[in-house]
């Protein structure tokens, strides 16, 4: 028995208001199309896939296939037409003639579950007919001819979704005579009512969730909650140490008899963590902006600067999730004060001190750290949206 499904992703999206065809556009890191297929190739009910794409989409799809792909199912390629009931018989048409049953579903609906697709095409092997649908939560109410408002039933109401399975032959010949009748229809389940008297309707599992993408609220809405969106920067910074100067680590004062130099305080620890941030945000790094040719920074407090970088992450809605700072150095010793500089970084990222962490260690006397000529650090921040 051959099975196949048609994915229809020829509509212009123009609600989604997102300058193209909404199906290529992201959710959580992966294009909705991609998801799309996903599903169908992941259920291993189907034998192939006829993609319906406008002329226009078909370079955007062979780019994304190489970018997101490989889409091994998809095994046709159909023109869409001036409506979706046009594009779906061009689907149909392009399926081979062994094909026994079909499932028509709208790729703006990624997340279509397993248990949704079987169902349907289980209800079509059965009796020629599937289509997902849910109950109806709100009040509906009906505009008669004459203007008089009537409230239907609630219970007695269904919302229809995709995948919509059928009897190949039949829905092809529903819609052929469509073609000729000019029939307006706005699903196939309407058109296989009206020539054949009705629709098998089935519920499943996760049909709450087969949600249809349609405006650019939806997708901003499931790309901020449905799929958080995380950053993660790494640092490095290295000072000389010299006499006469402070050492500063982390904002804390260290008792010893050298120094690191910089035009600032050079507090390495902080200029690393700084870096990992600013990595994250994709902004490049600390040189970038405080360089040290500019005298406003010269003897600069690095912690007053981490506020600076702590702005430019709470501007593009993040929050730090957690951080890890190493500090390498010979010497001095640095334990006795490392739950200070925790301290003082979890209050100059506002967060609890429990998500920063500061260890310090040695090079076994190895390099210009060990030979106590300088000091490295290097830190990993995780940023949240």
């Amino acid at each position: 028995m051959s099975r196949w499904a048609v994915v229809v992703a020829a509509g212009k999206g123009e609600r989604a208001g997102l300058g193209g065809n909404k199906v290529f556009f992201p959710v959580g890191g992966r294009s909705v199309l991609a998801r799309c297929l996903d599903a169908f190739e992941r259920c291993g009910r189907f034998d192939g896939i006829a993609l319906v794409l406008s002329e226009a989409d078909e370079p955007a799809f062979a780019a994304l296939s190489g970018r997101e792909g490989p889409f091994p199912l998809v095994k046709a390629i159909a023109r869409g037409g001036a409506t979706r009931r046009d594009s779906v018989r061009n689907g149909l048409k392009a399926l081979p003639e062994d094909c026994e049953n079909v499932a028509i579903h709208d790729a703006a609906r990624p997340f279509v579950p397993d248990a949704v697709i079987e169902a349907t095409m289980e209800s079509a092997e059965r009796f020629g007919s599937g289509v997902i649908c849910t109950p109806v939560v709100d009040t509906i109410k009906q505009i008669m001819p004459d203007g008089r408002v009537v409230s239907p039933e609630r219970d007695s109401l269904r919302a229809v979704q995709t995948p919509q399975a059928f009897d190949y032959r039949k829905i092809l010949a529903a819609h052929e005579r469509a073609l000729e009748e000019d029939l307006p229809v706005t699903d196939d389940a309407m058109l296989f009512e009206h020539y054949y008297g009705g629709v098998s309707l089935v519920t499943a599992e996760g049909a709450e969730a087969n949600k249809k993408l349609t405006t650019k609220a939806d997708f901003d809405a499931l790309n901020a909650v449905g799929t958080p969106d995380f950053r993660v920067g790494q640092g490095y910074d290295v000072h000389r140490l010299v006499e006469g100067r402070k050492l500063i680590l982390c904002g804390v004062d260290i008792s010893w008899e050298k120094g690191l130099d910089g035009h600032s305080d050079a507090d390495v620890a902080v200029h690393a963590l700084m870096d990992a941030l600013l990595g994250a945000l994709g902004l490049g790094d600390i040189g970038r902006h405080f360089p040290d040719t500019d005298s406003a920074y010269r003897g600069a407090d690095s912690m007053k600067l981490l506020d600076a970088v702590m702005g430019m992450v709470r501007e593009r809605g993040y929050r730090v999730g957690n951080a890890d700072v190493t500090i390498v150095a010979q010497r001095p010793k640095l334990a006795p004060y490392i739950e200070d500089m925790r301290a003082n970084l979890a209050r100059g990222l506002g967060v609890d001190v429990a998500r920063v962490n500061v260890k310090a260690t040695t090079t076994e006397r190895l390099g210009f750290e060990g030979e106590s000529l300088g000091i490295s650090a290097q830190a990993v921040a995780l940023l949240v949206k």
